[in-house]
């Protein structure tokens, strides 16, 4: 018995070994991936994708995509680290290495100069890469005459997106019917946020959580101190946490941008301090959209009402000899909580210790970067056939639902509506 406790102990110990060190690992490899949501789109690590079953065709798509890279949103994370640097550097405060970081936050400021939040040459092409994958991958949906309708936000990024997607299908099928729009009814679906359920993510305990994970993995010391020759400076003078945070923010950003061969700033982080940096940020995501009990575990319902969107607009589908595809534009805070409420690759799986986090697999680089995107294949064999399949591609591979199902990857749409349409369900009479 002792001997079989042993057994289970060493193998249990051993998992955990292999878990631990994958992000770690995987930073190493690719530093960029520490960026987390800000990551620039991957190409799809999956190059074929599973044949239907014999005789079944892809005759719908329903597609959500996440803007391609864009430029920074808020004029902090372009101008905080540099006016604190230029601030100590009038006062001849600064180290050559602050001096020659000040220079780099110089060019990323001139580059990113009246463009917040724009969608960078890099996004457009993100977006045009993914809409020729799309035409290569089911290029029955866009034969001939077929239908394309198209719906974005308001923004900008998310219009940008939005065209250039459609710019490509047209020049590889120019007798394609496209619509396309972005009003602000298409805001009140895919720009939604529930001021309720977000009020759960951002009480004063949910804050104190997080800012205690913050200072258990704080790791800004070394690398202040690298930017100034005083410190008692740093010390009075300068945040140097804050100093960390932004620059770790404009490390991760600069390849969405054309500057992304000419400069980093990733070279003042050491492995460990990328890792910490990272985690605080994936912590962030998680309590803000992920199912954690420390949100109370409903903020990914604040995309309901477009889950049952996704849903009728399926079923109405259905009824169609060629309803084509079906494009949405919009945003990681929509996006992200709505992986999460369908439980794409278990993402939607509720995790206690944020310490577990990555261990448990719950990764935002993985799950939401720039231009990220969710791809629903609807499959029959022709407008009789009852048994409708759908498989889902996250970020252009295949992907799992919570839903059993013999035909993997592979669902049984009617398997498929009914489990989400009885967990939205249950949601609302619970509220």
């Amino acid at each position: 018995m002792k001997r079989l406790i042993l057994t289970l102990l060493t193998a249990v110990f051993a998992m955990m070994i292999v878990a631990q060190p994958q992000v770690r690992k995987e930073l190493k490899n690719n530093v960029a991936l520490s960026a987390s949501n800000s990551r620039a789109y991957p190409i799809p690590t999956q190059q074929k994708l599973t044949p239907a079953p014999a005789g079944k065709r892809p005759f719908y798509m329903s597609h959500i995509g996440r803007h391609g890279s864009r430029y920074q949103n808020n004029s902090r994370d372009y101008r905080y680290a540099l006016d604190m640097l230029e601030k100590a550097d009038s006062r001849g405060k600064l180290s050559d290495l602050g001096k020659d970081v000040m220079k780099r936050l110089r060019l990323i400021y001139a580059d990113a100069q009246a463009r917040l939040g724009e969608l960078t040459p890099l996004g457009a092409q993100q977006q045009k890469e993914i809409a020729s994958r799309m035409v290569k991958n089911f290029p029955e949906l866009f034969e001939g005459d077929a239908m394309v309708n198209a719906h974005s936000t308001t923004a900008l990024r998310c219009v940008f997106s939005m065209e250039n997607t459609l710019q490509q299908f047209i020049a590889i099928n120019p007798k394609l019917r496209i619509s396309h729009a972005a009003t602000l009814n298409d805001m009140r679906l895919l720009y939604y946020f529930d001021r309720d359920l977000l009020a759960k993510a951002t009480t004063m305990k949910q804050r104190e959580l997080y800012d205690n994970f913050c200072k258990k993995h704080a790791c800004w010391q070394r690398v202040a101190s690298s930017l100034f020759n005083d410190t008692t400076y740093l010390r009075e003078s300068a945040n140097g946490e804050r100093l960390n945070y932004y620059l770790f923010r404009t490390a991760g950003s600069i390849q969405n941008t054309e500057l992304r061969d000419r400069l980093t700033l990733y070279d003042l982080f050491t492995p460990e301090e990328i890792y910490e940096n990272w985690k605080a940020e994936n912590v962030f995501w998680f309590m803000g959209y992920g199912t954690s009990k420390f949100n109370g575990g409903v903020l990914p319902y604040s995309q309901r009402y477009l889950l049952r969107q996704l849903i009728t607009d399926a079923d109405s589908c259905l009824q169609l000899e060629r309803p084509g595809v079906m494009l949405r534009f919009g945003h990681d805070t929509s996006i992200l909580p709505l992986i999460c409420l369908m439980d794409i690759n278990h993402y939607g799986q509720s995790i206690d210790d944020l310490e577990q986090l990555d261990e448990k697999g719950w990764v935002n680089y993985r799950i939401c970067p720039m231009g990220a995107n969710i791809q629903m294949v609807f499959y029959r064999r022709d407008l009789s056939d009852s048994d409708v399949l759908v498989k889902v591609l996250l970020n252009e591979n295949e992907a799992t639902l919570p839903v059993k199902t013999d035909v993997a990857p592979y669902y049984h749409w009617t398997d498929v509506r009914d489990f989400y349409l009885k967990k939205l369900d249950a949601f609302e009479q619970k509220k």
